[in-house]
């Protein structure tokens, strides 16, 4: 018993973490096609809104999976890049891709 509300826990936490329409969207596209520059984001995931998109990015920051680089220029750069942290979600994400995959081909 104590086993299993250890897993369901870390589910919990997992998909608290991950959870939401865009997060996983976002990481995939930082570990596939490395650092982005915000409006590389956007054109990148053209169905997420600018506000949507500000506030995942807030979030990932905050769960240290990805990085948010301020270059001090005229005007401002910012870089986003995922982290080590975040690379461990490369299997996970793969594996949802195939998942994803399996289901559309058996819809």
């Amino acid at each position: 018993m104590e086993k299993n509300r250890k897993n369901v826990c870390a589910v919990s936490h997992a998909m608290s973490v991950i959870g939401g329409k865009w997060k996983i969207v976002v990481i995939s596209n930082l570990v596939n096609k490395g650092m982005h520059r915000y409006k590389e984001l956007e054109r990148a995931i053209p169905e997420v809104t600018p506000k949507m998109l500000v506030k995942v990015l807030k979030e990932l920051e905050e769960e240290k999976l990805i990085l948010r680089k301020v270059y001090a220029e005229v005007p401002p750069r910012v870089e986003y890049s995922v982290t080590p942290l975040g690379l461990t979600l490369n299997d996970l994400i793969l594996e949802i891709n195939k998942w994803g995959e399996y289901h559309l081909s058996n819809s």
